[in-house]
């Protein structure tokens, strides 16, 4: 029989002679639970060897001994537990850094409407999100891990190699029998009894960090109350010069920042002239440390990003729980109950864009076609319809170019205004008055600037005859034959009846809709009230289409004999000019032709247009939504189509038992707010909304109001969005088209919201400022230890 190898036989030394190897055999343990095994020493064992460790010894993971430092971006630190980075794999200098972003940041606690169950099949459980109303501060869940994390921990707990250790920091708690067990419920177990347990500990050391007056560098150097109260006036100026620039959206920094520049930047001269107004700011400034001014532009982008984080956290604080239609910065797309764009592939593409990928996690996201769009659209749609609209469109274009290509036409233009008022005045044509006979400019029309086209018409009609003047010059005394050639082919279009017909037609009919779309671009509005503008609008044009085409016959005709234009016979048989008289069949006369083929033509493509985007019969959210409108509750209030209107469209923010509940409710609400008196006065149901609110009715029809709140959340326009965009170019000009993104974000979030940034005081900002991580100065006005 061999020799047996046994544990003992790796812990004896090599150079012992026998005897001494005897007498140490002899004292050695004899079982292997008898072995001490140190915690900081790594141990070579053999594969095949069962080796019993005690529980009470904690072995540490193997983990990178020296991480590299790298400059991290806290913005952008992963929140879900199960996903982000542990603390031990940054750098040592960085730790608190990460610690500190992550407490402001908070637990990260995610509401679905359903988490993942797990279990036996009889007995599947899953996570609930009431378990974080029992244990707000430290509890929190990953979605994609489906576990439990506890956030005091994972910041400071080093992980460990015993099983169950690392259940709430590195791998999740997923056991949820043993939550709400009695005395036995693993939450509280993982809190302990006592102060001294490794959560309470963790929890303190967390306190300890917020609490910088306790750091040990701060209480070895103690700054009296005058020292701080210095700090903080130093780094106030700052702050306040920064609000200052970001709110006027002007450039921080200058190309020479040094002491003998002429020109240091905005920042460092308004800084100047504020010391120059108080002593006491420009003593602080000029005795501040030369290592912690607070000037430098990395100070100031801090404090930027501190106003932009509590912007945002304003934003999302008032938004809540409540349902939305637009993303907003960390907040649950579970909660978006509309989205709206402005028709782009991109943004409302069914199959790849923005709308689909919404929809695909939130199918309750309904998306809902921006309205001040739509009617955009519609027109353009409609004057590429038809041919002659479309043609008149760019000749439109090619005359306004041509009178105002130079400051010298734009001028000529002016002094033919100023004769022709001389000429009507002298008939008495003309009446005289302060503020009358404003001298004007040809509008350029453009496709992305809603009601340009009708402003670019409008001026046309009123500066006809001086701009015939200006181009009758230009033929004359043109500086090129080129230029001569393109005004006499301007001319000679201008003063064509054909011209002259459309460009009142369109008058008229952008006439008719611009009031819709000014009103549809108004930051405040609802989706019914919408709807009642736009059929209101179509009645008009279909007015006008059936009994208006003799007024704007004879209007046109008097305005072509008012200015010696030739005005064809309208009895006479029509010639089509386009080489296809030969197989013309059809014998009809001019006036069929200006009346059938523009005219009704030009304002049928219109209506159609309008009627396939704003067809509310097409669109059964939008219907069952107009039951909730106060003229048409007062008419008929369908019951019905509301119950309908949760059953199918809002089954997620109603639970079984409130579907049930919401018929009686709307029925006691039929009878004592419907035929309110009160109620008649309500003319749409953003004011409904308002009236319930202040008169505290909501409260009684809890039900009733969520679902008008869920029909006010659907987007109308995205008008006002575009007023934000708009705002890049006012921020971002060509002098600061290098500013960085993270930059430029908080930049134009302060410049955008500036209620909410003028709202914050300076006290808060220099807080939070302080917070983010360690600084030189102290700016906390409690006691150190």
């Amino acid at each position: 029989m061999g020799k047996s190898t046994t544990i003992t036989h790796f812990f004896k030394r090599k150079n012992l002679n026998d005897s001494e190897a005897t007498t140490s055999d002899a004292t050695l343990p004899t079982t292997n639970a008898d072995i001490p095994i140190p915690g900081n020493i790594e141990i070579p064992i053999p594969e095949n060897v069962d080796i019993h460790i005690p529980e009470n010894v904690d072995i540490p993971i193997q983990e990178n001994p020296h991480p590299k430092f790298q400059k991290i971006d806290t913005s952008l630190l992963e929140r879900d537990p199960g996903l982000r980075q542990q603390i031990w794999d940054y750098h040592v200098n960085q730790r608190d850094e990460i610690r500190r972003a992550y407490h402001n940041y908070g637990v990260f606690q995610p509401t679905l409407s359903a988490y993942k169950k797990s279990g036996p099949e009889k007995h599947r459980r899953s996570f609930q999100d009431t378990w974080y109303n029992l244990f707000p501060k430290w509890l929190e869940y990953s979605p994609t891990k489906d576990a439990a994390f506890c956030l005091p921990c994972f910041l400071f707990h080093k992980p460990s190699g015993n099983p169950g250790k690392n259940a709430f920091t590195v791998d999740g708690f997923r056991s949820w029998k043993k939550v709400r067990n009695g005395t036995r419920c693993a939450f509280l177990s993982h809190e302990g009894k006592d102060f001294n347990s490794s959560h309470r500990v963790a929890e303190q050391r967390m306190d300890d960090l917020m609490n910088q007056p306790q750091h040990i560098d701060k209480v070895l150097n103690k700054q009296c109350h005058t020292e701080i109260a210095n700090n903080r006036l130093q780094l106030k100026v700052s702050i306040d010069v920064v609000r200052v620039l970001a709110l006027q959206g002007i450039a921080f920094r200058g190309r020479d920042e040094s002491s003998t520049s002429v020109n240091r930047g905005n920042f460092l001269e308004i800084l100047d002239v504020v010391a120059s107004y108080d002593k006491k700011v420009a003593e602080v400034i000029a005795k501040a440390p030369k290592n912690a001014t607070y000037t430098s532009p990395q100070i100031q982008k801090e404090i930027l990003h501190v106003f932009s984080m509590k912007v945002m956290n304003a934003i999302r604080e008032e938004i809540g729980d409540a349902k939305f239609c637009i993303i907003v910065d960390e907040a649950h797309i579970q909660n978006i109950r509309g989205q709206g764009y402005d028709g782009a592939s991109n943004m409302r593409g069914e199959s790849n864009g923005l709308q689909a990928l919404i929809s695909h996690d939130c199918p309750y996201a309904y998306y809902i076609h921006c309205f001040a769009h739509r009617l955009q659209l519609a027109l353009v749609a409609a004057s590429k319809a038809v041919i002659p609209v479309g043609k008149f469109f760019d000749r439109l274009a090619f005359i306004i170019n041509i009178v105002g290509a130079s400051c010298k036409r734009n001028e000529q233009l002016k002094l033919a205004q100023d004769a022709e008022f001389a000429y009507l005045i002298d008939i008495d044509e003309l009446e005289t008055g302060r503020g009358l006979n404003q001298k004007c400019t040809l509008q350029r029309a453009g496709d992305t600037r809603w009601s340009s086209h009708f402003r670019s018409i409008s001026s046309l009609i009123k500066i006809f005859s001086p701009t015939c003047e200006v181009l009758l010059k230009i033929i004359k005394e043109g500086s090129t034959s080129s230029r001569q050639v393109e005004a006499d082919t301007a001319y000679e279009t201008l003063t064509s009846f054909e011209f002259v017909f459309i460009l009142h037609l369109m008058k008229k009919t952008m006439e008719l809709s611009d009031k819709l779309c000014q009103v549809l671009q108004c930051q405040t509005q609802d989706i019914l009230t919408a709807m009642r503008l736009v059929s209101s609008t179509k009645e008009l044009i279909q007015t006008f289409r059936d009994d208006k085409w003799d007024d704007l016959l004879t209007n046109v005709i008097s305005f072509c004999e008012l200015r010696s234009i030739d005005v064809p016979d309208m009895t006479a048989r029509y010639v089509d000019r386009r080489g296809l008289a030969r197989h013309q069949q059809n014998d009809f006369t001019i006036e069929h032709h200006y009346r059938v083929d523009i005219f009704c033509a030009a304002i049928d493509s219109q209506l159609q247009e309008l009627n396939h985007r704003f067809n509310e019969h097409a669109v059964e959210l939008l219907v069952l939504s107009s039951a909730l409108d106060p003229y048409q509750a007062r008419q008929s209030f369908r019951i019905n189509d509301i119950c309908l209107l949760v059953t199918k469209f809002y089954p997620q923010d109603f639970t079984e038992h409130e579907k049930e509940v919401l018929e009686t409710e709307l029925r006691h609400f039929e009878h004592n707010v419907v035929r309110n008196p009160e109620f008649e006065s309500l003319s749409n149901i953003s004011e409904l909304c308002q009236w319930l609110v202040r008169t505290r009715k909501s409260i009684a029809y809890q039900l009733v109001f969520r679902v008008v709140i869920l029909v006010l959340t659907l987007p109308v326009s995205t008008a006002t969005t575009e007023r934000a965009f708009s705002a890049m170019n006012i921020v971002k000009t060509r002098l600061r088209n290098k500013m960085e993104d993270d930059f430029l974000t908080d930049s134009m979030l302060l410049y955008i919201e500036r209620e909410i940034t003028q709202s914050f005081s300076t006290d808060s900002i220099i807080d939070d400022f302080s917070n983010v991580k360690t600084r030189r100065l102290l700016f906390s006005l409690k006691k150190a230890l």
